[in-house]
């Protein structure tokens, strides 16, 4: 395609499409001049897009619509019933539709921490590796413990949430390319078992899961459902079905996308329970009680709801509205 030549013929329609999106109310045959000049310069911006994405080009039409359809389909919503349409319907059925993924990176999680803790306990030499007798006690006796109390309970659940958004937000935006995602899975899997080891190879088995399961019941599952969508995001390149890959690509990214928006408010209440739970001087089956009970509620939260927006065909995607226009061409 000759760009040049493209812009000269079509750029009286772009200009006048710009005129009448800068008046006010349109009178009937301006607005209905209105719809003609955005349908013409939709369908413009679909052929660009496939066959010469000039990106300025592209930029200023994508715009240009953008304008255009919101002239035309009114006022929005109001953002209360956005957001409410994101938590009641779009965030809970985006975690739903990969709930047995998420059960199968949890148990193979769960299998590799238990593994690599049955490895450092019971070798003498791994154990050795991971530092002197005197770092291994310090750390079973005092730093496993003192970790969770050595700032103040609101300033620890906010660095506990940044963290664990960003490896949230780092799976399911790495999830086109797959091994990222479980490299991120393979290392968090390897450290808790790590932990785990250490404190089991001192007789301090009991403390570790007095520590972790409060919080970790809600934040690992949690981090699996990142890995989940990433991975998801990651086999609709791979296996895209009757759809390009770039639209299997741009339709799973939006909808699963959702997932990690969501889950910085799922982490943010599992790092409340971390910075005033986990270390609150409470016998330890009321710490874990609450911890499993904050995440009983995400599971019916989820189960409940996003069975209920599945049955009713959302996906978490964009409504059809929002995605974009499209308008099939051929070269």
């Amino acid at each position: 395609m000759d760009v040049d030549a493209f812009v000269e013929v079509h750029e009286p329609t772009w200009r006048r499409l710009e005129a009448l999106l800068e008046q006010g109310r349109p009178s009937g045959a301006d607005a209905d001049e209105l719809v003609r000049l955005y349908q013409r310069t939709a369908t413009h911006l679909s052929l660009l897009r496939a066959e010469n994405p000039d990106p300025v080009l592209v930029s200023r039409l994508s715009r240009l619509v953008a304008r255009a359809r919101h002239r035309l389909g009114g006022v929005r919503e109001p953002a209360w019933r956005e957001l409410a349409r994101f938590v009641l319907v779009s965030f809970p059925v985006a975690v739903y539709r990969v709930r047995r993924l998420v059960v199968a990176i949890g148990v193979l999680f769960c299998l590799v921490g238990a593994a690599v803790a049955v490895w450092v306990a019971g070798d003498p030499q791994v154990l050795a590796a991971l530092g002197s007798e005197q770092d291994a006690r310090q750390y079973v006796e005092r730093d496993f413990v003192d970790y969770y109390s050595q700032n103040t309970a609101a300033s620890f659940a906010g660095q506990v949430w940044t963290n664990n958004a960003r490896i949230a937000a780092l799976c399911v935006a790495l999830g086109v390319a797959g091994f990222p995602v479980v490299y991120l899975l393979g290392a968090n899997a390897v450290g808790v078992g790590q932990a785990a080891g250490l404190l089991f190879a001192y007789d301090r088995g009991d403390v570790f899961f007095a520590f972790i399961l409060p919080h970790g019941f809600l934040e690992l599952t949690a981090i699996f459902v990142a890995g989940a969508a990433g991975l998801r995001i990651f086999w609709a390149w791979v296996a895209p079905g009757p759809r390009t890959r770039a639209d299997a690509l741009a339709t799973e990214g939006r909808a699963l996308f959702t997932v990690a928006i969501g889950l910085a408010g799922v982490l943010a209440v599992s790092g409340v329970v971390e910075g005033f739970v986990t270390p609150a001087p409470w016998p330890t089956w009321l710490r874990v009680g609450v911890g499993f009970g904050v995440f009983c509620a995400f599971v019916v939260y989820v189960g409940v709801l996003g069975r209920r927006a599945a049955a009713a065909g959302e996906t978490g995607d964009l409504r059809a509205g929002d995605v974009g226009d499209l308008a099939p061409t051929r070269g």
